[in-house]
């Protein structure tokens, strides 16, 4: 336990770390992991090569501070590390590189250490994820971030279709192995659609390359990929505004149906479903049950 610390004041701190040059571990992320009662992480010889390589000990007065924390092992480890929080203790979560808990394990831990009341904080840094967001040349004002796709069958073309359909730029992160071929999808679903892959970021071989699906589909068809690589896709195009007649049709349908419901749930409801601002659904929904009402007087 650290020096100082009393029984109820642990807490849980999720590290971010280098994604390739050390030179981005920050002067925070270096004395969390410095002082901390246990450093949880993927995997515990490239964490100890991290921390010797920042003049870091891996041991303490307990002895060695690393505990793996991998997809296998997570729901294993929760309640040590819940109770090491509860006793006091300062417990670093890191990934094998970047910020833990994005597509890498932490997430189940922190979900749980919230759960339990514990003080949960995060040491921000290195993302391979926001790294190629911004240097994409794609828009970045509303983004999501896919992680990584199925490998094979009806759920990833599922996916694939899903994140075609998008609007907001989509960050896919990709084995080398697998580029080609995911870029070939993108390509068949939209050839002209913009993306980036950008490989390696921060290290002596990075790479940014900007181009269509198509374009992107070609150049890496026939080269071989090496390192980390993460696909910036941009969004779909909006969809074409719905045409008045097409609104009043659906409309007229709806009041064919002899719905009892208000102007105004109707035309919620309506607007939700066709994608379209309530006011001009409202309006039609007044105008035509108008025109309608005034047929039966006549």
């Amino acid at each position: 336990m650290s020096e100082g610390a009393a029984p109820g004041r642990g807490r849980l701190v999720l590290v971010a770390t280098p994604i390739g040059n050390l030179g981005d571990l920050s002067p925070r992320a270096r004395e969390v992991l410095a002082s901390a009662d246990l450093i949880c992480c993927e995997d515990t010889r490239r964490t100890r090569a991290l921390l010797s390589a920042m003049g870091i000990t891996a041991g303490g007065a307990r002895g060695d501070r690393l505990r793996s924390l991998h997809g296998h092992n997570e729901a294993d480890r929760v309640e040590q590390v819940l109770s090491c929080v509860a006793g006091g203790g300062v417990v670093a979560v890191v990934s094998d590189a970047g910020t833990p808990g994005v597509s890498d394990p932490g997430a189940l831990l922190v979900a749980r250490a919230a759960e339990a009341g514990a003080t949960v904080s995060a040491v921000p840094g290195p993302t391979s994820v926001v790294a190629a967001l911004v240097v994409s040349g794609l828009p970045t004002e509303r983004f999501c971030v896919e992680g990584f796709l199925p490998r094979r069958g009806a759920e990833r073309r599922e996916r694939v279709a899903a994140l075609m359909a998008e609007t907001r730029t989509t960050v896919v992160l990709e084995a080398p192995g697998r580029v080609a071929a995911t870029l070939a999808e993108l390509a068949a679903t939209d050839a002209v659609r913009r993306v980036a892959v950008v490989r390696e970021m921060t290290k002596l071989h990075e790479e940014v390359w900007r181009g269509t699906a198509a374009e992107a589909a070609a150049a890496f068809a026939v080269r071989e990929v090496r390192g980390e690589v993460v696909l910036v896709i941009g969004g779909a195009p909006p969809p074409a505004p719905m045409s008045d007649d097409a609104i009043d049709a659906a409309v007229r349908h709806q009041l064919r149906l002899g719905s009892e419901e208000g102007p105004r749930q109707i035309a919620g409801a309506l607007a939700a479903q066709l994608g379209v601002p309530r006011r001009q659904v409202y309006e039609a929904v007044l105008r035509l049950r108008g025109e309608e009402d005034g047929r039966r007087r006549e």
